[in-house]
């Protein structure tokens, strides 16, 4: 019967129709994340969108990312860490019963402070499927860039870093915005140096004035400002996080996004490899993969 895979965020959605084998048939996307839909008209939406791939009685929509959330389609849970997949499966948001469910979010909690993640657990689970690795630290980069830790095939805990937003509040918003270009193209070696300026032991409240003193002085061009910045609120990303002996990282985003990861990961030895949407069809694929096994017991 195939199943139907949706991404629906706050700004945009993406669906999948993927088939028995795996394989993506068919994709699309609309501007209509959970933002734009009105109270009591994610229904109407979901049906203009993706009705005629729902049309095969009994075929399965999986559905991950905010329309699990307070302001979505329905509230879905959060599984707590360790899970995987069976745990996802059992916690499922039906929206119709045996048609339509939400996949929870995964819960991580370290000092009294939880963290949490919507849609990118279905990723790191496609990833898992798509490299095989079942050990090992899964990069998430975006507005919120999750690091994962992923031990057995189960994701044991996770860390989000507000970084992709840092970016814009600084970039547009703050005294930087005067001087750089936040929708510059990447320039690699002013990105590189604000990577390695994070080694100094000055922290990014220092370190991302540098930003605007480098062009201040003219020593670099308002075109690599925005990347030197980058680099800075990267490097400091990373440097945050436990790397002692991880030899590769699994990154898993947009292009533009892991590109800058793997240059910063590149400079401390890790290697990386990268994916993209195709996480995300490969995770709902597996967890539906988990759901026919427990109807078939």
């Amino acid at each position: 019967m195939g199943l139907v895979a949706v991404d629906w965020g706050t700004s945009s959605l993406r669906g999948a129709l993927i088939g028995d084998d795996g394989r993506v048939l068919e994709e699309k996307s609309a501007p209509r994340g959970i933002l734009t839909v009105p109270a009591g008209q994610f229904a109407a939406v979901f049906d203009s969108l993706f009705a005629a791939w729902m049309q095969p009685a009994g075929r399965l929509c999986l559905i991950s990312g905010m329309a699990g959330s307070q302001q979505g389609w329905a509230e879905a849970p959060y599984e707590t860490c360790p899970a995987g997949l069976a745990d996802l499966a059992r916690r499922l948001c039906w929206i119709e019963s045996g048609r339509i469910a939400i996949v929870p979010g995964l819960c991580d909690e370290r000092d009294g402070v939880p963290d949490v993640m919507r849609g990118e657990e279905v990723q790191i689970f496609g990833a898992i499927r798509l490299t095989g690795m079942t050990n090992g630290l899964f990069v998430l980069p975006g507005t919120h860039n999750k690091w994962a830790t992923v031990r057995e095939g189960r994701v044991t805990g996770f860390r989000t870093c507000m970084t992709g937003e840092f970016y814009s509040l600084l970039s547009q918003h703050s005294i930087l915005a005067r001087t750089l270009q936040a929708d510059a193209a990447l320039d690699e070696a002013a990105f590189r140096r604000g990577v390695a300026c994070t080694g100094n032991g000055e922290g990014l409240l220092h370190n991302a004035f540098g930003a605007r003193t480098l062009g201040l002085f003219r020593r670099m061009p308002p075109t690599a400002l925005a990347s030197y910045l980058s680099g800075v609120l990267i490097g400091e990303e990373m440097r945050a996080q436990p790397l002692q002996g991880i030899r590769e990282v699994v990154l898993i985003g947009a292009p533009a996004l892991t590109a800058r990861y793997a240059l910063a990961l590149k400079t401390v030895g890790i290697d990386v490899r990268a994916l993209g949407a195709e996480a995300t069809w490969a995770g709902a694929y597996a967890l539906h993969t988990v759901l026919n096994a427990g109807h078939s017991r």
